[in-house]
């Protein structure tokens, strides 16, 4: 077996060998750590596409590039993440698969940071960028450069971490509810505190193309903390287990034995339990990001105007952030209370009939929001009962998913991490891009523009109250309808016995 450069002490885990514990590993790996680390993208999530249309004003005068960049691009986006997934599948090194990826994937996001915000040059209205050109190309390589290289580096390896944790489902549970909640976290500063100050930042758009260069200097600073904590507080203990395993085995028996892409697709693609979880993902990460991207759009165009004839755009922004900021702030206390309830109510009546019943709670908030969605008071109730709903889903999928994996094991001798990561990161990832060229396709056919009456007409507010409810709605509910069959648990005490068995057998073959 070939040496790495991260079987090198440094690089050691400076966690509990054998068991997952809430501290440092759970607080520090999958919480602070984490949280940090995702500060940036859940920026980039929430902000990229006003910097795009209300900065660089692509909405205006290149439309259907913003429109196509973001969609093509998930093809892109997509073969990063299996790209990432045959790595994490691949290659197993002392400091575990997925581990070490997050620290290759530093560099490449700090400078798809200074692309997107310092080497991108806004239209000029003479000279050589005149038509906007260099503009186009430096938001195209940026653009990709994140979404298509550095942002799956980090987050497929970071999703896989759960999976390949422990084989103790109480464990992992707990340690899925750390990972989504530092999601839920790093959303909220974005979602809940920078609202309020939207105006300062996204003023006038020469003001603001300046402002966003010192946010993206702090967001990278960040991110390197972040990420350094993650690996340093977080442990592979199956990774190390295999690895255990193949250091007894000559270099033929550990080629027979290792797992390509296409040995897990044959599994995969006959496992209903395993598609269920990729659509359940996919469904689950566009209504959120219809819902999140849509947000500010939203607020603005409903609650932006002041009445006064001279309204600037920074005071359309202060009114509409303000509004968007109290809108997340009411609706993060029912997912906080999630935090706490999902994992033992999971351990009670089960992961999936968990997220089953939480999707019809959604759909019912999300009802009430298209309807009444004008109205500020019952838009809240409409987002504090979706967000409820939404809870299971966001918390304890990941656990679930590592249950199918478990089964697969038991079931066939191996485990789908690697493909099930990749499309799961592709996922995840590439949702932003489908999301905000949805967005960019309904907001160019409804006339929005970076003005304030632009910004707050009354065929915006309709189209963005429709994307901000009804998208994530929509997708609660077939949801709900999917996870009627979603009963792998039912499998779990057995598949646990099975592998406890394979591994003491192996172990006294050795």
């Amino acid at each position: 077996m070939k040496s790495s450069i991260f079987d090198k002490p440094l690089f050691r885990a400076r966690v509990d060998k054998n068991n997952a514990k809430l501290f440092p590993e759970g607080a520090l790996g999958y919480l602070v750590g984490p949280i940090l680390a995702l500060v940036s993208n859940s920026f980039i999530a929430s902000y990229l596409q006003k910097y795009y249309t209300d900065v660089l004003g692509l909405s205006s005068w290149a439309p259907v590039f913003l429109i196509l960049l973001q969609v093509l691009s998930v093809v892109l986006v997509v073969t990063g993440n299996l790209v990432v997934g045959r790595l994490i599948n691949k290659y197993n090194t002392k400091a575990g698969r997925a581990r070490p990826l997050l620290l290759i994937s530093l560099p490449l996001l700090v400078l798809a940071f200074f692309v997107i915000f310092f080497f991108t040059p806004m239209k000029a209205s003479s000279g050589i960028n005149e038509n906007g050109l260099i503009t186009c190309i430096m938001v195209a390589i940026g653009y990709n450069l994140y979404f298509s290289v550095g942002y799956p580096l980090y987050y497929a390896s970071h999703s896989a971490l759960v999976g390949l944790s422990t084989r103790d489902s109480k464990a992992r549970g707990l340690l899925a509810t750390l990972s989504n909640a530092a999601i839920l976290g790093a959303m909220g500063v974005c979602t809940m505190a920078l609202p309020f100050f939207i105006g300062t930042i996204f003023d006038e758009p020469t003001r603001a193309y300046e402002v966003l260069k010192w946010v993206a200097l702090v967001l990278v600073i960040i991110t390197i903390i972040g990420t350094i904590l993650e690996f340093a507080f977080t442990r592979e203990r199956i990774s190390e287990e295999q690895l255990e395993i193949s250091s007894h085995q000559t270099a033929e028996e550990e080629a027979a034995n290792k797992v390509g892409v296409r040995q897990q697709w044959r599994i995969c693609s006959k496992d209903k339990f395993w598609w269920i979880m990729i659509v359940f993902f996919f469904l689950y990460q566009l209504g959120g990001m219809l819902k999140n991207c849509a947000q500010l759009y939203y607020c603005n165009a409903l609650w932006g105007l002041s009445g006064d004839i001279n309204q600037t755009i920074k005071e359309v922004n202060d009114l509409g952030g303000a509004k968007s900021g109290l809108l997340a702030i009411i609706g993060a206390i029912p997912t906080a209370l999630g935090m706490v309830v999902c994992w033992p109510l999971s351990n009670k009546i089960g992961k999936g009939k968990l997220i089953l019943l939480g999707g019809f709670i959604a759909v019912i908030g999300g009802v009430l929001g298209i309807i009444a969605g004008d109205n500020f008071i019952l838009a809240i109730v409409a987002f504090v009962i979706k967000a409820l709903g939404g809870a299971p889903a966001m918390y304890i999928s990941l656990a679930l998913l590592a249950d199918v994996s478990d089964h697969q094991e038991a079931k066939h001798g191996i485990r789908s991490d690697g493909l099930s990561m990749a499309l799961y990161g592709a996922i995840m990832v590439g949702m932003t891009g489908i999301a905000n060229g949805i967005i960019s396709g309904v907001l160019s056919a409804v006339g929005y523009e970076s003005t304030v009456a632009g910004m707050t007409s009354p065929e915006v507010a309709t189209a963005m109250t429709w994307v901000f409810f009804g998208g994530e709605t929509i997708c609660y509910a077939i949801i709900a309808l999917m996870f009627i069959f979603m009963n792998v648990e039912k499998y779990s005490k057995e598949d646990r016995e099975i592998l406890e068995a394979r591994k003491v057998q192996s172990t006294q073959a050795q």
